[in-house]
């Protein structure tokens, strides 16, 4: 089905993936209790870049692994295709 080399590549993808997400949820947890941050809070309107970075590399761990939180939050719409969203001046109605 695979060969060796797919599954490694997949493998190896898979491992930074989950690493990323948890350094960033170490991040957000915030161990060091504010000693260590890459952009201090006290800066106006830029002091929470690095935590909303981190929430999105979070979110973004969730989605590669296939978990859709938008269920969550009660979004049930379905999304509509980009061929169904197509003009065509010369099709029938």
């Amino acid at each position: 089905m695979y060969d060796e080399e797919e599954m490694m590549s997949r493998l190896f993808k898979d491992v930074v993936v989950l690493g990323l997400a948890a350094v960033a949820g170490l991040y957000l947890i915030n161990p060091t209790a504010g000693f260590f941050e890459f952009i201090p809070d006290n800066f106006p309107l830029v002091g929470n870049i690095d935590e909303a970075g981190a929430t999105l590399i979070i979110l973004n761990a969730f989605r590669y692994y296939g978990i859709d939180l938008g269920r969550l939050f009660g979004r049930n719409e379905q999304v509509q295709q980009p061929s169904d969203r197509v003009y065509r001046p010369d099709s029938r109605r």
